[in-house]
C-alpha cells in the first residue's frame, strides 16, 4: 500500500520514527541501528523511509527501512513459518542485512539463535525457507543519499533509551540492564546506536 514516505523527521527513537507528511505524523517501527539521521535542530530535516504496511486483526503498523534491500529482507523473513513482523524486526536488529545473509549462506544456526526470540527450530526454519531465496552476501549496501537526505550525526548519551530499545524486542528488565551496563563499559555512552548494537552482541 505504501512504498515509501518522505517528510520531516519529527521524532527519532532507537526502534521508531515519527515522520510528518503534509501535517500527518506517521509512526514507523524500524530496526535497531538502522542508519536514519537524528532529528535536526533549526533547519528542517527531511528523510525518505521505505515502508511495509502490516494489517492484523488487532493492529495496523508501519515498518520502515533505510533502503529497499533491507525491506526485502524483512519481507523474506515474513515468509518463514512462525516469523511475524516483531520477530523479523528483531532479527534485522541483531543481524543487520549483510550479517543475516552471511548467516543464511553459511547455515549458521548458532548465529541465528543469538537473536532474542529465535530458538533452534525457528533458526532451522529460516535456513530452510530462505537458503534459496535470500540474496547473496554483498547485496545489501548502505542506505546512500537517496534514503537519508541529511547527514547523520552522533546521538546524546542515553543508557535508559538503550534499555528501552532492548525491552521493545523482548529482553527482560534484568537482561536489558545487564547487557547495556556491559556494553557501556566497552563502548561508552556517547552514541546510543553503538551502545545498543554492542549490547545486542553481548
Amino acid at each position: 500500500m505504501y512504498d515509501y514516505i518522505e517528510g520531516r523527521l519529527v521524532t527519532r527513537r532507537p526502534t521508531s520514527l515519527v515522520v510528518e507528511v503534509v501535517g500527518i505524523g506517521y509512526e514507523v517501527a524500524v530496526p535497531l541501528g538502522a542508519d536514519f539521521p537524528p532529528v535536526g535542530s533549526g533547519e528542517e530535516k527531511r528523510i525518505r523511509v521505505w515502508t511495509h504496511f502490516s494489517v492484523r486483526e488487532d493492529a495496523q503498523n508501519l515498518y520502515g527501512f533505510p533502503d529497499t534491500q533491507r525491506r526485502e529482507l524483512f519481507r523474506l523473513l515474513l515468509k518463514v513459518r512462525g516469523v511475524g513482523p516483531g520477530l523479523a524486526l528483531a532479527v534485522l536488529s541483531s543481524l543487520p542485512g549483510e550479517e543475516l545473509l552471511l548467516a543464511i549462506a553459511a547455515g549458521d544456526i548458532t548465529g541465528l539463535t543469538r537473536v532474542k526470540g529465535v530458538g533452534k527450530k525457528t533458526a532451522e526454519q529460516i535456513l530452510l525457507d530462505l537458503r534459496d531465496r535470500a540474496p547473496h552476501p554483498g547485496a545489501v549496501q548502505g542506505s546512500g543519499a537517496a534514503t537519508t537526505l541529511q547527514p547523520r550525526t552522533r546521538t546524546a548519551p542515553a543508557m535508559e533509551d538503550a534499555e528501552q530499545a532492548l525491552l521493545s524486542i523482548g529482553f527482560s528488565d534484568k537482561e536489558a540492564r545487564r547487557s547495556v551496563a556491559k556494553a557501556a563499559e566497552r563502548v561508552g555512552t556517547e552514541d546510543l546506536e553503538v551502545l545498543v548494537l554492542s549490547a545486542l552482541r553481548g
